[in-house]
């Protein structure tokens, strides 16, 4: 890996609940749910997804919490397996089917953790996508706040100064940003949430109809709850993950806790569902 994102955070205790067991249904069961879950979709006037790090393992990116997570490794006292590097890590079908949603005009918003690039990389357009926790191939300038992407990753992390200078010239009347200095964008723990991004993401989560979660427990905020902005506001809530999630009750459905869960503004039943990782 050329840049070990997860050494390069600062220590933090409370990483969450990691290693929880993943639960997968019957081939029948889950062509059921996929069928339901289309017809949320077809019925929904305005989707929105929020994606987390399980949607990337199959490019070869470990998670964090999963079994063999970053953070579930951690506490074991080993190392975690990386399959690939960020710059030669593809996008997986499901980022490939995610750009494909957006392109025939069901997929309106799309909100993601994930630092890794690959919605970027995938084609996905970048003022319909929020990433609220960085990229690794995103520089940012400090002074105009002008990106520019990469096809490496950046070299720094925790919004420090790569190195690099913002190019901007003076140009119809705006004044030149004079070299301002390029960071990174990749947040570490206790930074806030870039405003353009977190904007973003929390009007499109209030305007859907429909908020879909992919791939993500759901357990750092505020981005863990911005899907529950769809929820007060009257929408429905899907989440789709193999792990048990932070805002569905065990008690809802003993037979499948919380690995596909639908919800709406009344109570929120558990169906437990396979993901994409």
């Amino acid at each position: 890996m050329s840049v070990n994102y997860a050494a390069g955070l600062s220590p933090y205790a409370d990483k969450g609940k990691c290693g929880l067991p993943e639960i997968f249904d019957p081939p029948d069961e889950l062509e059921r749910k996929i069928h339901q879950l289309a017809d949320l979709i077809q019925n929904s006037f305005n989707v929105v997804f929020h994606t987390g790090a399980g949607i990337s393992t199959a490019s070869g990116i470990p998670d964090f919490r999963g079994p063999n997570g970053v953070w579930t490794m951690e506490e074991r006292g080993l190392v975690p397996k990386f399959d690939t590097t960020f710059e030669n890590a593809k996008p997986s079908k499901t980022h490939m089917a995610l750009l494909e949603l957006h392109r025939v005009g069901i997929l309106h918003f799309l909100v993601s953790q994930n630092i890794d690039g690959l919605h970027m990389r995938s084609g996905f357009p970048r003022d319909k996508l929020a990433e609220l926790h960085g990229n690794m191939f995103v520089e940012e300038c400090m002074k105009c706040g002008k990106q520019y992407v990469r096809d490496t990753v950046v070299g720094t992390m925790g919004l420090k100064p790569t190195g690099r200078l913002c190019d901007v010239s003076k140009h119809r009347g705006l004044r030149s940003c004079r070299c301002g200095k390029l960071m990174d964008t990749i947040l570490d723990w206790e930074d806030s949430l870039p405003d353009r991004d977190l904007n973003l993401a929390s009007e499109a989560s209030r305007r859907a109809s429909l908020s879909i979660t992919l791939g993500t427990s759901l357990q750092i905020k505020p981005s863990g709850d911005l899907p529950l902005l769809t929820k007060k506001k009257g929408g429905k809530l899907v989440i789709v993950n193999l792990q048990p999630t932070k805002h569905v009750s065990l008690r809802q459905e003993p037979l499948f806790p919380q690995c596909f869960a639908f919800s709406s503004s009344g109570a929120a039943p558990s169906l437990g569902k396979r993901s994409s990782r």
